[in-house]
């Protein structure tokens, strides 16, 4: 329970949210001290998961950079129904104001963008759900080999097809003729004969049969999979030979991690529109002038920027007002597109008065990609001296390379899409015919690190309990990296037979 001062101060900021149109789930906030507040951040914001040496580490890292002074948690909100927030016990009073309207303004968008839209918004349950059942297996089969297989599974959790929940990637089977009968493929044999006959020289038995050989040898010649696979989860699940328990286990790593994705793929977005409303509450609604120096201190720390990272915070913020004074003054559309004086689009200003409204609906349907990719447009990039760097090897320091806001853009987006990782897919499940599993990288000009490359094939092999190989790109040359479950191999690929008897000759 909140003390009543800060009760007080939930319900005049939950009424300013709401009378701004902010439509959110009901918040519960918890306030605990920055010990309490580690170790829920540690967990993931779900304090009632499995336990795991890796949330320890997280929890010893968050305690020292809070002891050191490197960091400070101030808030921290669960997209759930109802959401769960919480404060940090030691914040001033109007760090806590600052948090709750910023904590509404997360709340909105969790409710309203159609990324979360497929998440589990009763996580916090199943997430103690989950917990038990580790718990349990825990118990029955060996804390140690338990939490190595979930060491395995927690290597490659960022190996899913982000886009899944709202794609049918697979191809729906089966078909039926017009008059409701089975098609048969023309590639069945059948003999020519007149309709009134066709029952007695292609009776249905002899139909079947074709059609059960034509399916075993279709089967035989198929690829495993058909087409790439992104969910590797997914394809895992399914085929690698996994124990009941393992497979359960999995399961839940990989339902954990599609209902953290949303969060990634928004991260601009949500934090720019959380920060957007905490600073329009405060400002125009309920900042007393004695707290004026106090939230003018913490609120340029929250938009502070330093060399070589992205603020999601900075930049959601002034993308989100600079849309809604776009759209109140008509700065968009083909007119205006098409106008090719400078000092009149300076000035231009129609009075629509829909940059509320636009705003509002940015925040329902785009994410960090299409929102970068829609609104940063050349003004916004000149008036906020956005440029891309390189590193000189000559002079030692980074130095500018360009102001051009295409490049400044393409930049954003190249790091943005699919988070910065690196994409990889399932191309055959049995390779070489011998049950092997082989991924492909899709090279985008940024190669693997190598070391952790070999190590996540390790675990890759721990699940799928046969070889697994890995194409990439290393340098100038394509490779293909493999592990048997004793030794790393790796060869160029199309690297002629002889060669390679050669190389693995000893002299």
């Amino acid at each position: 329970m909140l003390p009543p001062d800060l009760s007080e101060i939930r319900e005049e900021i939950r009424g300013h949210a709401a009378a701004y149109g902010l439509d959110f789930f009901e918040v519960i906030f918890h306030i605990l001290d920055f010990n309490g507040i580690n170790e829920v951040a540690a967990y993931g914001g779900f304090p009632t998961r499995y336990p795991h040496w890796r949330f320890g580490m997280e929890y010893d890292r968050l305690s020292k950079g809070y002891k050191y002074g490197l960091q400070k948690i101030y808030e921290m909100v669960i997209n759930n129904d109802p959401c769960y927030a919480y404060l940090l016990s030691a914040n001033q009073l109007v760090d806590q104001k600052i948090v709750m309207a910023h904590v509404y303004g997360h709340c909105d968008f969790f409710k309203n963008n159609v990324w979360f839209s497929k998440t589990n918004r009763k996580m916090v349950n199943e997430m103690a759900n989950h917990g038990v059942r580790i718990r349990r297996y825990m118990e029955r089969y060996g804390l140690e080999k338990v939490e190595a297989f979930i060491d395995a599974c927690l290597s490659i959790e960022n190996l899913i097809d982000y886009h899944a929940p709202f794609i049918q990637r697979k191809e729906k089977r089966g078909g039926r003729a017009l008059n409701g009968e089975e098609e048969v493929p023309a590639r069945v044999r059948k003999f020519k004969s007149k309709d009134y006959m066709n029952d007695f020289i292609n009776p249905r038995e002899f139909i079947d049969a074709e059609m059960r050989k034509l399916q075993e040898t279709m089967e035989q010649k198929k690829q495993f999979p058909e087409t790439p696979q992104k969910d590797v989860l997914r394809f895992l699940i399914e085929h690698a030979p996994l124990e009941n328990w393992e497979r359960d286990l999995f399961s839940m790593i990989r339902e954990e991690s599609y209902y953290f994705a949303p969060q990634g793929q928004t991260k601009i977005m949500n934090e720019g529109w959380a920060t957007f409303w905490h600073s329009t509450i405060m400002t125009q609604k309920c900042l007393k002038d004695s707290e004026l120096i106090d939230y003018a201190d913490h609120h340029s720390g929250t938009l502070g920027t330093r060399p070589g990272v992205i603020n999601p915070y900075k930049v959601g913020l002034e993308l989100f007002r600079d849309i809604e004074e776009r759209w109140n003054k008509g700065r968009f559309g083909k007119e205006y597109e098409e106008c090719d004086n400078s000092a009149e689009k300076k000035k231009w200003d129609r009075k629509l008065g829909l940059g509320r409204e636009k705003i509002f609906e940015v925040r329902k349907i785009y994410n960090d990609i299409t929102f970068i990719d829609t609104f940063l447009t050349e003004e916004f990039c000149e008036k906020h001296k956005l440029f891309t760097y390189r590193f000189n090897p000559q002079t030692g320091v980074y130095e500018i390379a360009d102001r051009d806001y295409r490049k400044v853009k393409a930049k954003l987006l190249f790091g943005l899409t699919n988070f910065g990782q690196p994409l990889i897919y399932v191309v055959e499940g049995n390779y070489r015919n011998r049950g092997e599993l082989l991924l492909k990288h899709h090279h985008e000009g940024i190669g693997l690190k190598q070391d952790y490359a070999r190590d996540t094939l390790k675990n890759l092999q721990i699940i799928w309990r046969r070889p697994v190989y890995l194409e990439t790109v290393v340098g100038e040359d394509e490779v293909r990296i493999g592990y048997d479950g004793k030794e790393i191999i790796e060869e160029k690929i199309g690297e002629p037979e002889e060669e390679k008897e050669k190389a693995e000759t000893p002299s």
